[in-house]
Protein backbone atom coordinates (compact mmCIF):
# COMPACT_ATOMS: atom_id res chain seq x y z
CA UNK A 1 0.00 0.00 0.00
CA UNK A 2 1.13 3.28 -1.15
CA UNK A 3 0.74 6.24 1.20
CA UNK A 4 2.35 9.80 1.95
CA UNK A 5 3.63 7.94 4.92
CA UNK A 6 5.06 5.05 3.37
CA UNK A 7 6.99 7.40 0.57
CA UNK A 8 8.02 9.82 3.56
CA UNK A 9 9.50 7.31 5.85
CA UNK A 10 10.47 4.52 2.88
CA UNK A 11 8.48 1.35 4.66
CA UNK A 12 6.24 -1.23 2.95
CA UNK A 13 2.93 -0.74 4.81
CA UNK A 14 2.12 2.36 6.22
CA UNK A 15 1.95 1.27 10.50
CA UNK A 16 4.03 2.52 12.95
CA UNK A 17 4.76 1.10 16.47
CA UNK A 18 4.48 4.22 19.36
CA UNK A 19 7.45 4.61 21.26
CA UNK A 20 6.05 3.10 24.84
CA UNK A 21 8.45 2.98 27.73
CA UNK A 22 9.92 -0.05 28.64
CA UNK A 23 8.23 -1.64 25.58
CA UNK A 24 10.16 0.46 22.77
CA UNK A 25 13.56 -1.56 22.90
CA UNK A 26 15.59 -3.37 19.90
CA UNK A 27 14.10 -6.55 19.81
CA UNK A 28 10.35 -4.58 19.05
CA UNK A 29 11.47 -2.18 16.84
CA UNK A 30 13.21 -5.04 14.21
CA UNK A 31 10.47 -7.33 14.48
CA UNK A 32 7.94 -4.25 13.41
CA UNK A 33 10.54 -2.86 10.65
CA UNK A 34 11.70 -6.34 9.19
CA UNK A 35 7.51 -6.88 9.03
CA UNK A 36 7.70 -4.28 6.63
CA UNK A 37 6.27 -1.28 9.25
CA UNK A 38 8.35 1.69 10.84
CA UNK A 39 9.53 0.19 14.54
CA UNK A 40 10.65 2.84 17.27
CA UNK A 41 13.22 2.31 19.78
CA UNK A 42 11.92 5.06 23.09
CA UNK A 43 15.16 7.12 23.85
CA UNK A 44 14.34 7.57 27.56
CA UNK A 45 14.00 4.47 28.75
CA UNK A 46 17.89 4.06 27.61
CA UNK A 47 19.48 5.51 31.23
CA UNK A 48 21.95 7.54 29.28
CA UNK A 49 22.63 8.76 25.69
CA UNK A 50 25.55 6.11 25.81
CA UNK A 51 22.70 3.38 26.47
CA UNK A 52 20.41 4.63 23.55
CA UNK A 53 23.79 4.28 21.31
CA UNK A 54 23.95 0.56 22.19
CA UNK A 55 20.15 0.14 21.67
CA UNK A 56 19.81 1.42 18.30
CA UNK A 57 22.96 -0.53 17.64
CA UNK A 58 21.67 -4.03 18.85
CA UNK A 59 18.66 -2.88 16.42
CA UNK A 60 20.94 -2.09 13.52
CA UNK A 61 22.35 -5.77 14.19
CA UNK A 62 18.96 -6.99 14.08
CA UNK A 63 16.70 -5.22 10.55
CA UNK A 64 18.37 -3.57 7.82
CA UNK A 65 15.09 -1.67 7.35
CA UNK A 66 14.73 1.90 8.17
CA UNK A 67 13.71 2.31 12.02
CA UNK A 68 13.53 5.00 14.51
CA UNK A 69 13.81 6.64 17.65
CA UNK A 70 11.15 8.24 20.18
CA UNK A 71 12.26 11.53 22.20
CA UNK A 72 10.14 12.31 24.33
CA UNK A 73 10.50 16.20 25.68
CA UNK A 74 9.06 15.82 29.41
CA UNK A 75 8.26 18.69 31.44
CA UNK A 76 10.23 17.84 34.10
CA UNK A 77 12.79 20.17 36.44
CA UNK A 78 15.78 18.28 36.03
CA UNK A 79 16.04 17.46 32.00
CA UNK A 80 17.48 14.72 30.45
CA UNK A 81 20.19 15.06 28.50
CA UNK A 82 18.31 15.26 25.21
CA UNK A 83 21.68 16.95 23.39
CA UNK A 84 23.19 14.02 24.18
CA UNK A 85 20.50 11.85 23.21
CA UNK A 86 19.97 14.04 19.97
CA UNK A 87 23.68 12.98 19.15
CA UNK A 88 23.47 9.32 19.73
CA UNK A 89 20.43 9.04 17.23
CA UNK A 90 22.25 11.19 14.57
CA UNK A 91 25.50 9.32 14.69
CA UNK A 92 24.08 6.04 14.95
CA UNK A 93 22.18 7.09 10.90
CA UNK A 94 18.75 7.04 12.48
CA UNK A 95 16.99 9.57 9.71
CA UNK A 96 13.50 8.97 11.69
CA UNK A 97 12.68 10.74 15.29
CA UNK A 98 9.26 10.46 16.62
CA UNK A 99 8.60 13.29 18.66
CA UNK A 100 6.21 13.93 21.51
CA UNK A 101 5.36 16.18 24.74
CA UNK A 102 7.04 19.38 24.40
CA UNK A 103 7.68 21.41 21.41
CA UNK A 104 10.83 20.10 19.78
CA UNK A 105 11.52 23.45 18.22
CA UNK A 106 15.39 23.70 19.93
CA UNK A 107 16.28 20.60 18.53
CA UNK A 108 14.75 20.60 14.59
CA UNK A 109 17.70 22.47 13.00
CA UNK A 110 20.17 20.08 14.20
CA UNK A 111 18.21 16.79 13.55
CA UNK A 112 17.23 18.93 9.92
CA UNK A 113 20.84 19.43 9.32
CA UNK A 114 21.31 15.31 9.83
CA UNK A 115 18.43 14.48 7.39
CA UNK A 116 16.31 13.26 10.32
CA UNK A 117 12.37 12.90 9.37
CA UNK A 118 10.44 14.09 12.27
CA UNK A 119 6.96 12.97 13.14
CA UNK A 120 5.36 15.05 15.91
CA UNK A 121 2.37 13.69 18.32
CA UNK A 122 -0.53 15.67 19.07
CA UNK A 123 -3.49 15.70 20.52
CA UNK A 124 -4.90 18.64 18.99
CA UNK A 125 -5.09 20.40 15.44
CA UNK A 126 -3.77 23.67 16.94
CA UNK A 127 -0.47 21.36 18.34
CA UNK A 128 -0.22 19.60 14.56
CA UNK A 129 -0.62 23.02 13.36
CA UNK A 130 2.34 24.05 14.87
CA UNK A 131 4.09 21.13 14.25
CA UNK A 132 3.52 21.65 10.85
CA UNK A 133 4.59 25.30 11.19
CA UNK A 134 7.58 24.96 12.72
CA UNK A 135 9.17 22.30 10.23
CA UNK A 136 7.79 18.78 11.14
CA UNK A 137 7.62 16.60 8.19
CA UNK A 138 4.73 14.53 9.75
CA UNK A 139 2.27 14.67 12.75
CA UNK A 140 0.99 11.49 14.64
CA UNK A 141 -2.41 12.76 15.84
CA UNK A 142 -3.88 11.29 19.00
CA UNK A 143 -7.17 10.60 19.74
CA UNK A 144 -8.87 10.34 23.30
CA UNK A 145 -9.27 7.08 23.02
CA UNK A 146 -5.13 6.65 23.38
CA UNK A 147 -3.37 4.90 25.95
CA UNK A 148 -1.09 7.17 27.54
CA UNK A 149 -1.43 10.86 27.32
CA UNK A 150 -4.65 12.02 25.49
CA UNK A 151 -4.57 15.95 26.00
CA UNK A 152 -7.29 17.95 27.59
CA UNK A 153 -9.16 18.46 25.20
CA UNK A 154 -10.84 14.96 25.00
CA UNK A 155 -11.32 14.41 20.83
CA UNK A 156 -12.02 11.27 19.26
CA UNK A 157 -10.41 10.16 16.37
CA UNK A 158 -13.80 10.26 14.91
CA UNK A 159 -13.60 13.87 14.65
CA UNK A 160 -9.86 14.40 15.65
CA UNK A 161 -8.89 12.90 12.74
CA UNK A 162 -11.53 14.42 9.62
CA UNK A 163 -10.09 17.85 11.57
CA UNK A 164 -6.69 17.56 11.17
CA UNK A 165 -7.09 16.14 7.69
CA UNK A 166 -9.28 19.93 6.90
CA UNK A 167 -6.58 21.75 8.17
CA UNK A 168 -2.83 20.03 7.65
CA UNK A 169 -0.79 20.06 4.26
CA UNK A 170 1.31 17.41 5.92
CA UNK A 171 0.79 14.02 6.15
CA UNK A 172 -0.66 12.38 8.87
CA UNK A 173 -1.14 9.27 11.00
CA UNK A 174 -3.80 8.05 13.08
CA UNK A 175 -3.22 7.68 16.33
CA UNK A 176 -5.47 6.39 19.24
CA UNK A 177 -7.77 2.82 19.08
CA UNK A 178 -5.78 1.25 16.19
CA UNK A 179 -5.69 -2.41 16.20
CA UNK A 180 -6.42 -4.15 12.67
CA UNK A 181 -7.36 -3.82 8.87
CA UNK A 182 -10.63 -1.76 10.40
CA UNK A 183 -9.04 0.51 11.92
CA UNK A 184 -6.38 1.06 8.70
CA UNK A 185 -9.16 1.75 6.65
CA UNK A 186 -11.38 4.04 8.71
CA UNK A 187 -7.99 5.85 9.37
CA UNK A 188 -7.57 6.89 5.67
CA UNK A 189 -11.39 7.00 5.02
CA UNK A 190 -10.57 10.12 7.52
CA UNK A 191 -7.52 11.70 6.07
CA UNK A 192 -4.82 9.69 7.40
CA UNK A 193 -1.83 8.19 6.32
CA UNK A 194 -1.27 5.65 8.31
CA UNK A 195 -1.90 4.06 11.68
CA UNK A 196 0.11 4.29 15.28
CA UNK A 197 -0.30 1.90 17.15
CA UNK A 198 1.03 1.61 21.06
CA UNK A 199 -0.69 -0.88 22.89
CA UNK A 200 -1.60 -3.24 20.10
CA UNK A 201 2.55 -3.79 19.81
CA UNK A 202 2.70 -4.70 23.98
CA UNK A 203 0.60 -7.90 22.59
CA UNK A 204 3.00 -9.30 20.60
CA UNK A 205 5.26 -12.32 20.56
CA UNK A 206 8.58 -9.97 19.93
CA UNK A 207 7.47 -7.11 22.73
CA UNK A 208 9.85 -7.46 25.43
CA UNK A 209 7.72 -6.72 27.99
CA UNK A 210 6.52 -9.92 30.69
CA UNK A 211 3.38 -12.20 29.37
CA UNK A 212 1.63 -10.70 32.35
CA UNK A 213 1.43 -7.65 30.83
CA UNK A 214 0.48 -9.07 27.45
CA UNK A 215 -2.31 -11.26 29.11
CA UNK A 216 -3.82 -8.26 31.09
CA UNK A 217 -4.01 -6.71 27.61
CA UNK A 218 -5.46 -9.60 26.32
CA UNK A 219 -8.22 -10.25 29.40
CA UNK A 220 -9.34 -6.70 29.41
CA UNK A 221 -12.20 -4.99 27.77
CA UNK A 222 -12.55 -1.35 26.07
CA UNK A 223 -14.46 -0.08 29.58
CA UNK A 224 -11.26 -1.26 31.28
CA UNK A 225 -8.73 2.19 31.18
CA UNK A 226 -9.17 4.64 33.82
CA UNK A 227 -7.90 8.44 33.20
CA UNK A 228 -5.60 9.39 35.97
CA UNK A 229 -3.55 12.83 36.80
CA UNK A 230 -6.66 14.83 35.28
CA UNK A 231 -6.37 17.31 38.36
CA UNK A 232 -3.18 17.83 37.47
CA UNK A 233 -3.48 18.63 33.49
CA UNK A 234 -1.13 15.72 33.06
CA UNK A 235 -4.18 13.35 31.85
CA UNK A 236 -2.91 9.71 31.42
CA UNK A 237 -5.09 6.53 29.76
CA UNK A 238 -3.84 3.83 32.14
CA UNK A 239 -5.20 0.03 32.49
CA UNK A 240 -7.07 0.08 35.75
CA UNK A 241 -6.04 -1.91 38.56
CA UNK A 242 -5.53 -1.42 42.46
CA UNK A 243 -2.73 1.22 42.51
CA UNK A 244 -4.93 3.34 39.79
CA UNK A 245 -7.98 2.48 42.32
CA UNK A 246 -5.43 4.01 45.05
CA UNK A 247 -4.62 7.20 43.04
CA UNK A 248 -8.17 7.68 42.06
CA UNK A 249 -9.06 7.66 45.74
CA UNK A 250 -6.37 10.00 46.42
CA UNK A 251 -7.57 12.50 43.56
CA UNK A 252 -10.89 12.87 45.43
CA UNK A 253 -10.00 12.89 48.95
CA UNK A 254 -7.08 15.64 48.18
CA UNK A 255 -9.34 17.30 45.63
CA UNK A 256 -7.54 20.78 44.71
CA UNK A 257 -5.16 20.42 47.27
CA UNK A 258 -3.85 17.52 45.09
CA UNK A 259 0.02 17.35 44.19
CA UNK A 260 2.38 14.98 42.49
CA UNK A 261 4.48 14.54 45.48
CA UNK A 262 0.72 12.56 46.84
CA UNK A 263 0.59 10.23 44.12
CA UNK A 264 4.15 9.48 43.94
CA UNK A 265 4.19 5.94 44.51
CA UNK A 266 1.58 5.21 41.90
CA UNK A 267 3.40 6.99 38.96
CA UNK A 268 6.86 7.36 39.59
CA UNK A 269 9.88 4.56 38.76
CA UNK A 270 6.69 1.85 38.30
CA UNK A 271 7.69 0.88 34.70
CA UNK A 272 10.56 -1.56 35.07
CA UNK A 273 8.87 -3.68 38.16
CA UNK A 274 5.53 -3.75 35.87
CA UNK A 275 6.93 -4.63 32.51
CA UNK A 276 10.20 -6.30 33.70
CA UNK A 277 8.66 -8.53 36.42
CA UNK A 278 5.34 -8.50 35.45
CA UNK A 279 3.48 -7.02 38.79
CA UNK A 280 0.53 -5.49 36.50
CA UNK A 281 -0.95 -3.75 39.88
CA UNK A 282 2.49 -2.67 41.18
CA UNK A 283 1.70 0.59 39.72
CA UNK A 284 -0.25 2.93 36.85
CA UNK A 285 0.28 1.99 33.68
CA UNK A 286 -0.26 3.27 30.11
CA UNK A 287 -2.77 0.91 28.05
CA UNK A 288 -5.28 2.22 25.45
CA UNK A 289 -9.18 1.73 25.13
CA UNK A 290 -8.53 -0.85 22.34
CA UNK A 291 -7.48 -3.31 24.44
CA UNK A 292 -10.71 -4.09 24.02
CA UNK A 293 -9.89 -5.04 20.30
CA UNK A 294 -6.73 -7.09 21.23
CA UNK A 295 -8.11 -10.87 21.89
CA UNK A 296 -4.57 -12.92 20.88
CA UNK A 297 -1.16 -12.21 20.81
CA UNK A 298 0.56 -12.97 17.37
CA UNK A 299 4.14 -12.23 16.24
CA UNK A 300 4.55 -8.70 14.36
CA UNK A 301 5.09 -10.14 11.09
CA UNK A 302 1.59 -11.53 11.19
CA UNK A 303 -0.24 -8.30 13.25
CA UNK A 304 0.87 -6.57 10.36
CA UNK A 305 0.43 -9.33 7.57
CA UNK A 306 -2.83 -9.47 9.03
CA UNK A 307 -3.84 -5.58 9.28
CA UNK A 308 -2.90 -5.15 5.56
CA UNK A 309 -5.00 -7.76 4.35
CA UNK A 310 -7.89 -7.05 6.29
CA UNK A 311 -7.31 -3.71 4.61
CA UNK A 312 -7.08 -5.00 1.44
CA UNK A 313 -10.48 -6.99 1.59
CA UNK A 314 -12.26 -4.51 3.22
CA UNK A 315 -11.91 -1.53 1.16
CA UNK A 316 -11.47 -3.91 -2.43
CA UNK A 317 -14.62 -6.15 -1.22
CA UNK A 318 -16.95 -4.84 1.39
CA UNK A 319 -16.57 -1.24 0.09
CA UNK A 320 -16.18 -1.82 -3.10
CA UNK A 321 -18.73 -4.64 -3.02
CA UNK A 322 -21.50 -1.40 -2.13
CA UNK A 323 -20.58 0.53 -4.76
CA UNK A 324 -20.76 -1.87 -7.05
CA UNK A 325 -24.16 -3.33 -5.85
CA UNK A 326 -23.12 -6.75 -4.58
CA UNK A 327 -22.88 -8.15 -0.99
CA UNK A 328 -19.46 -9.00 -0.53
CA UNK A 329 -18.54 -12.20 2.10
CA UNK A 330 -16.76 -11.09 5.28
CA UNK A 331 -13.07 -12.73 4.98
Amino acid sequence: MKTRITELFAIQHPVIQGGMHYVGFAELAAAVSNAGGLGIITALTQKTPADLEREIARCRDMTDQPFGVNLTFLPTVTSPDYPGYVRAIIEGGVKIVETAGRNPQPYLPVLKDAGVKVIHKCTSVRHALKAEAIGCDAVSVDGFECGGHPGEDDIPNMILLPRAAEELHIPFVASGGMADGRSLVAALALGADGINMGTRFIATKEAPVHENVKQAIVAATELDTRLVMRPLRNTERVLNNAAVERLLEKEITRGKALTFEDIIEEVAGVYPTIMMEGKVDAGVWSCGMVAGLIHDIPTCRELIEGIMNQAATLIQERLGGMLAGTASHHS
